[in-house]
């Protein structure tokens, strides 16, 4: 069942009818030209099935655009707030005009409409609810926990796709691309190591891996890491006992950022005569 927009973005009730109202009101309806026309720049979904928008081009051809797109006038032109789709499908069709309803809304509220829209339905890769997710705990300061209370969904499912947020972005885009499913990647996250991630996806690529076989390898990488030479093992033992307990709190105080949503890249090096954390924080 849909979601009210007053429990999803913090609109009030009065608010949330003037929404729904506006966005239904067929009185409004205005044929815009499709050169007018920009997609919208929180739109979560980044890759379109071409072949679900040609189907839908010739329903469109056949029985025109039942429902109005909805857009914003931004910098002379018209932001779609929902229904990229139906938009590319008409541009595709040559049309020159497209229904649709104005509406001025602000930048959150025409992220969280995007958002919404899109996680309601179906075909979005795990990378790009990962993104909505993000992006809507940016937008309304939410947890991770209060997200997911919001969605009607489990906080685990939330912090899960977050998670492969911080993965390679060559992992990635192979995700986007639906090279390599959500269970193939989260294995990966076991990996601490870029290479080792990267290594593996290549052998998922080149020799068709299946999950289990995935995570077989992943176990076979980390057995190996786990056996490495004594004298390493006993460089770590060695280390002060004010040392670990600031090694310990940085990394527990990153965990607190990334389990708050924010995507930073950490990583650990080793030396001879310090040990070195480098954090990276995005500004966007």
């Amino acid at each position: 069942m849909k979601q009210p927009f007053s429990r999803l973005f913090g609109f009030n009730e009065k608010q949330e009818e003037i929404i729904e109202e506006e966005l239904t009101n067929q009185e409004e309806v205005k044929q815009i030209a499709i050169a007018d026309i920009v997609p919208n720049r929180f739109q979560p979904r980044t890759v379109f099935d071409q072949d679900r928008i040609e189907e839908l081009a010739q329903t469109i051809r056949t029985h025109g655009v039942i429902q109005p797109i909805v857009v914003r006038k931004r910098d002379g032109k018209y932001e779609i707030i929902a229904g990229e789709r139906r938009w590319r499908a008409v541009t595709s069709l040559g049309w020159e005009h497209i229904p649709a309803i104005v509406k001025e809304f602000n930048d959150s509220q025409t992220a969280s409409i995007a958002l919404i829209e899109n996680l309601q339905r179906e075909g979005l890769t795990a990378i790009e609810e990962a993104i909505a997710y993000a992006k809507l705990i940016d937008l309304h300061g939410l947890t991770q926990e209060s997200l997911a209370q919001r969605l009607g969904k489990g906080q685990s499912t939330i912090a899960n796709k977050l998670r492969l947020l911080h993965l390679p972005e060559v992992v990635q885009n192979a995700i986007l691309s639906r090279v390599i499913s959500e269970r193939h990647a989260r294995s990966l996250l076991a990996l601490k190591d870029e290479a080792l991630q990267l290594q593996v996806l290549e052998a998922i690529e080149k020799d068709g891996l299946n999950v289990k076989q995935t995570e077989e390898k992943v176990k076979q990488l980390l057995e190996a890491d786990e056996s490495e030479p004594e004298k390493k093992k006993a460089t770590r033992k060695s280390y002060s006992k004010d040392m670990r307990i600031a090694m310990n709190t940085i990394r527990q105080s990153v965990d607190m950022v990334l389990k708050s949503g924010l995507h930073v890249d950490t990583n650990e090096e080793e030396h001879e005569e310090f040990y070195q954390f480098t954090i990276r924080i995005p500004k966007k």
